[in-house]
């Protein structure tokens, strides 16, 4: 299971907490309400219990008395049940309210032997307390009160006290999720100032003086991004320097290869043979070049216009000799896409030329919107980019298929890591896969394309 997260884990324990809580307050709570209600209800059916017990001993003091005429005398309203033992039988106020085996032997006993005695029994599945009182040696008097509309009571508190201990557990949950989301607002905000920098805005600042605790973080970072962004625009000048530099040399030797080039026909073998590897070179040299001035300045963030992408691409294709039809757009079509166009044409140019020089040349270039993000995918007959490598590939000076070979190869080793490069300037990414049928498929995906 993947690990929950900061919030998460501070909202669950919120709202555990607050449950173990209540929920604790709850069982005190009831028990609490239940004791006393049940001494309450006792103190009660024991006042009443006794007092009916005189009623019926005065009637039964006489020389012939009627035990039924006797407990009819007694309001014992509806909870009540009246009983009287005496001489080994059973008498009540009608033929329905007999014991029926609601006494214990027990507690018979022990009013047979002079004592009084209370016991919570049920009765036809109800809760009712039971009151024995001894009346003569052999009569005694108990009283049956119903507990069930205690019972009720007792099933509705403890039904309140549960949806008190989940509300709170609830609330808990809610103000941890509260606490978290603005004790983490910071955090936040720090993320997303450091994935702005990551993406190529330099320029991405904490708010200083919004909070008097967190004023060290915000001046730490800030601190630590104005390093970052000085460091970065001086090995950014750094290397367009040293390449604006190698051009003037390089622009010498171009000519004086040129000139030997055209005169290789008047040369000897070995010299026509060493004067065409100088002028390969310095034109692979001139590419270098070019591709590390690109590279320093592809760190700045995207320049963002409406471009029609389809057409960038056929005129790209025809650019590099290679037909406009190999371009499919959509569905759904393309249109115009908010990207930087110098950079888009110049991940086109070097996809193309990667799987001109690697991959048996470009089969298809796909164009097309998944929810507002551009794809642009680029397959070629190649033999594929094997799954280690395919990480790697992106990578400056890896040259050809053979990922970890940098020696090999024709091309700088910097094409793919600019294509990274356009891509993250946008916010998105490169990759690649197999393509269906074989060859290789070279992905970039640019969010922001479309609103």
């Amino acid at each position: 299971m993947r690990r929950l997260g900061l919030r998460a884990r501070v909202t669950a324990a919120f709202a555990i907490g607050a449950l173990l809580l209540s929920a604790l307050m709850a069982l005190i709570s009831y028990e609490l309400v239940r004791r006393s209600l049940l001494d309450e209800r006792e103190r009660t059916a024991l006042r009443a219990a006794y007092f009916d017990a005189a009623v019926v001993r005065a009637g039964l003091d006489t020389d012939t008395p009627d035990v039924y005429e006797v407990l009819r005398t007694l309001d014992t309203g509806g909870s009540r049940r009246a009983l009287v033992h005496r001489d080994g039988r059973w008498y009540a106020r009608t033929a329905d309210e007999g014991p029926s085996g609601a006494v214990p032997a027990g507690l018979m006993a022990m009013v047979a032997d002079g004592e009084p005695a209370v016991q919570r029994v049920r009765v036809d599945g109800q809760p009712a307390l039971l009151v024995g009182v001894p009346l003569a040696d052999s009569t005694g008097y108990y009283e049956i009160t119903s507990l069930r509309e205690l019972e009720q009571t007792f099933q509705v508190l403890a039904l309140a006290l549960t949806v008190v201990a989940v509300t709170v557990a609830g609330s808990g949950a809610a103000l941890g999720w509260y606490a978290t989301r603005h004790g983490l607002r910071p955090l936040t905000a720090v993320a997303d100032a450091a994935e702005k920098i990551a993406a190529g805005d330099v320029t991405a600042r904490l708010a200083p003086g919004t909070d008097p605790d967190l004023a060290r973080l915000s001046t730490s970072f800030n601190r630590m991004a104005d390093q970052v962004a000085v460091r970065i625009e001086r090995d950014r000048r750094f290397a367009a320097d040293v390449a604006h530099e190698l051009r003037s040399p390089l622009q010498t030797l171009s000519a004086a290869a040129s000139v030997l080039s055209r005169r290789r026909d008047r040369l000897d073998d070995r010299t026509a043979t060493a004067a065409g590897l100088v002028s390969e070179e310095i034109t692979r040299f001139q590419q270098l070049v070019n591709d590390l001035i690109e590279l320093a300045r592809s760190d700045r963030p995207a320049q963002r216009e409406e471009v029609d992408v389809a057409a960038l691409a056929r005129d790209v294709c025809r650019g590099r000799g290679l037909p406009g039809a190999l371009v499919e757009a959509g569905p759904p079509a393309p249109g115009h896409w908010s990207v930087d166009p110098r950079r888009v044409e110049q991940l086109l140019v070097n996809l193309l030329d990667n799987a001109v020089r690697y991959g048996g040349g470009p089969v298809a270039v796909r164009l097309w919107l998944s929810d507002g993000t551009g794809v642009v995918e680029v397959d070629d007959a190649g033999p594929g980019v094997p799954v280690a490598d395919r990480e790697v590939v992106f990578d400056r000076f890896v040259r050809g298929r053979a990922a970890h070979d940098r020696a090999g190869g024709d091309g700088t080793g910097l094409g793919l890591a600019l294509v990274a490069q356009h891509a993250a300037a946008h916010g998105g990414r490169a990759s690649v896969s197999d393509r269906p049928g074989g060859g290789a498929r070279f992905r970039v995906e640019l969010p922001g394309s479309r609103p």
